[in-house]
């Protein structure tokens, strides 16, 4: 085996193996069965349309023969009337029919012949429908209850778990590095490292009370002191830069007459082909009969 040849059954390989995978066994029983129905029906159509072909053969054949003995009418009454001319012609038409009716004989037994061949297939292939539908439902029956005691074993036995599991682990770290970003931002904002998020007046607001502590603590610092001295002289303390608190009969009879002079066209053309012998032989045993 070449080397073409070799990378080509792997790949053919592969491309199997990826299809078969991703097949959905109920699809392909679906698409089979529909398969079937669609060649059932065509049998059906072939029949039907075989039929119809039957049908009209038939009503042509018939008409035939009523032709056939018009003719054989007219052909005593010429006799009798002394045209053998007439007779003649009389004779010869109904022969050319009276062939006519049997080729079509011939046809129409070909015909249902197929008949009968396309009824037996039809048959066999419904049996065959049913047959394969009635497996085709037990198959996806038992393709479900083996996904559905899959899906439960799994769940008893832990395996197909690993995605919950990751979920969770996932959740837990990002809760964590949460409650870990948090508890910095405390820690920095409680030391004043996030002094430049805050806003110009809380920054303002809070060095106000720092001062207003540190003064508050140095005055308190030098009353004492004075009240040491002299607890009676009172002293007047003014504190520089102190500053106060801030959100439908005749279409029939055409209709005949139509009918009647394709006779006439196809009967021209069949005298052509008529055996002179046998319609003097018959002609002249209606003279027989009519002179006895």
């Amino acid at each position: 085996m070449g080397i073409v040849s070799r990378i080509s059954y792997a790949v053919r390989s592969k491309l199997n193996a990826l299809v078969r995978s991703t097949e959905d066994p109920t699809e392909t029983l679906d698409y089979s069965y529909e398969r079937l129905r669609d060649q059932l029906q065509d049998v059906e159509t072939g029949l039907a349309d075989l039929t119809a072909q039957k049908k009209r053969l038939e009503v042509q054949q018939e008409r035939l023969a009523q032709n056939v003995e018009k003719h054989d009418d007219q052909a005593w009454e010429a006799v009798k009337q002394g045209r053998d001319d007439l007779a003649r012609r009389a004779l010869e038409k109904k022969q050319a029919k009276r062939d006519q009716v049997a080729e079509l004989d011939d046809q129409i037994a070909d015909l249902e012949r197929t008949q009968r061949d396309l009824e037996e297939q039809k048959d066999e292939l419904e049996a065959k429908v049913e047959e394969f539908r009635t497996k085709k439902e037990t198959m996806k029956a038992r393709h479900e209850a083996a996904e559905a005691q899959t899906r439960v074993s799994e769940t008893v036995t832990g395996v197909g778990d690993d995605d919950v599991a990751r979920a969770i682990e996932r959740a837990k770290t990002q809760t964590e590095e949460m409650e870990a970003r948090a508890a910095a931002m405390d820690e920095l904002s409680d030391r004043g490292v996030l002094d430049g998020a805050v806003s110009d007046d809380d920054r303002i607001d809070r060095e106000l009370a720092a001062e207003r502590d540190d003064v508050d603590a140095e005055l308190a610092e030098i009353q004492s002191e004075v009240r040491g001295e002299d607890a009676a002289e009172p002293v007047d303390v003014a504190v520089e830069g102190e500053t106060p608190d801030f959100e439908h009969d005749v279409d029939e009879a055409e209709h005949a007459d139509a009918i009647d002079d394709a006779d006439e066209a196809e009967l021209s053309e069949a005298i052509e082909d008529v055996d002179e012998d046998a319609v003097e032989e018959e002609l002249e045993a209606i003279r027989e009969q009519e002179r006895t």
